[in-house]
């Protein structure tokens, strides 16, 4: 709501700007500007006119680099403002909106955002080759819940799963105390080799939260900036990076299942409705236990193998962690859970940091 109130903004004043030029050349009668405008200064008028309407375009179309065009908008305008400065002061004020709003664009997409540095992950990513098509013999080696889920979800026939990208919405808290914040979200997950780069935008009490998740074969690595700029969690080691190996598996079986064949599992019978996995990346073996529906889907995930950070993010302590899921629908390529909880159970009882919904899914991407 803020972007489309500040593009209308920036849009009016660009449009206004189109009276200077109709008066320089003589287009339109402008009581309302009472000094001459010249046929050069005119042209600085229909420029900063243009850049504005640029800006707005590009806010939506291109938001990684809006803000340089914005910037040449500012200058602009605002050499045109000061030629007319007894006319037009007052379109200083519009203009330092658009530079409270430049600013804003340069810490969440400039090149030093967390955004550039995930935008710039998802550039090393290797697109899939493969074409193999998974099939009912790919299956045989897998508990009777899980061959009875990857057939639910649709996976058999289909390309084997090499990578997927998700967006999602939701909102999300720190502790039981915290507010709710809510975000929007996208991934990228590949699974060979093992990565997994997570980016949310949130905002709490109407100021932006930028999280960065990234998991690569240097480890994972957690950060957090306030206003984009503000640094409140920088998080990286062999904890975090055996916590987000079981963010990796979590997101293995809900959202490929078709990817469960990987010899890097190991699974455990346990029941027609339960079975447990022991899953292995580089030195870290993590252990989950996979609960289903009478229907064949998979509607809890639990492991005590991951962690859970300090509220002023730099410790993390071990603790149980469950994902339950719901309402499965077919997006994209699949039939999967679109809504989830993420809890932790302390001593204290256990109780949700997390809620999220699936708005889109696609497999074997090209980043």
């Amino acid at each position: 709501m803020l972007r489309i109130i500040f593009a209308i903004m920036v849009a009016l004043h660009g449009l206004i700007h189109l009276m200077g030029f109709a008066k320089a050349f003589g287009y339109a009668e402008l009581p309302q500007l009472t000094q001459p405008i010249s046929r050069p200064s005119g042209t600085l008028w229909l420029a900063a006119a243009l850049l504005c309407l640029a800006t707005v375009a590009a806010l939506f179309l291109t938001p990684r680099w809006w803000w340089l065009l914005g910037a040449l908008a500012l200058v602009a305008s605002q050499s045109a403002i000061v030629i007319s400065w007894s006319d037009a002061k007052f379109g200083t004020l519009a203009n330092i909106v658009l530079l409270i709003g430049l600013l804003c664009g340069f810490v969440s997409r400039g090149p030093l955002s967390l955004r550039s540095e995930f935008e710039h992950d998802l550039g090393r990513v290797q697109p899939a080759t493969s074409q193999e098509v998974l099939t009912e013999a790919d299956l045989a080696a897998l508990p009777d819940p899980v061959q009875r889920y990857v057939r639910r979800s649709g996976a058999i026939g289909q390309p084997r799963v090499h990578n997927f990208r998700a967006t999602w919405t939701g909102r999300i808290r720190s502790d039981v105390e915290s507010q709710w914040m809510h975000f929007t979200a996208e991934q990228l997950n590949t699974f060979e080799p093992p990565q997994r780069f997570f980016m949310m935008n949130a905002t709490m009490k109407g100021l932006p939260v930028d999280v960065l998740h990234a998991f690569d074969a240097g480890g994972a690595t957690m950060r957090v900036k306030r206003l984009s700029v503000i640094s409140k969690v920088d998080l990286k080691g062999p904890d975090l990076t055996r916590a987000e190996t079981v963010t990796l598996f979590n997101d293995m079986c809900f959202f490929a299942p078709g990817a469960l064949i990987s010899a890097a599992i190991a699974w455990e019978p346990v029941a027609s409705h339960t079975t447990k996995a022991r899953y292995t990346q580089g030195a870290n073996t993590i252990s989950a236990e996979l609960t289903f529906n009478d229907a064949g889907e998979l509607i809890d995930f639990g492991s005590d193998d991951r962690s859970m950070g300090s509220t002023e993010g730099r410790t993390l302590t071990r603790m149980r962690w469950t994902t339950p899921v719901r309402d499965y629908a077919q997006v994209g390529p699949a039939r999967v859970a679109t809504k989830a909880h993420v809890l932790w159970h302390p001593h204290s009882g256990a109780w949700s940091y997390g809620e999220f919904e699936l708005t889109s899914l696609a497999y074997n991407v090209r980043p």
